[in-house]
């Protein structure tokens, strides 16, 4: 369960950030927050995959 919040929680920062680098950040460090954007995407995407198709655990 708390795998999933992790994802969750991931795939939310993500959000977050790439909103925050197109429109309030200019320049090197706009690509750097959406690079770290991508990749907390990429992380949290294949958390929710895993935990989705592990199926129910009981």
């Amino acid at each position: 369960m708390w795998i999933s919040f992790g994802g969750m929680g991931a795939l939310i920062l993500a959000m977050v950030l790439i909103l925050l680098s197109r429109y309030k950040l200019k320049g090197i460090i706009s690509g750097i927050v959406a690079f770290v954007a991508y990749i907390c995407l990429v992380v949290g995407g294949l958390i929710i995959f895993l935990v989705v198709i592990s199926g129910p655990s009981a």
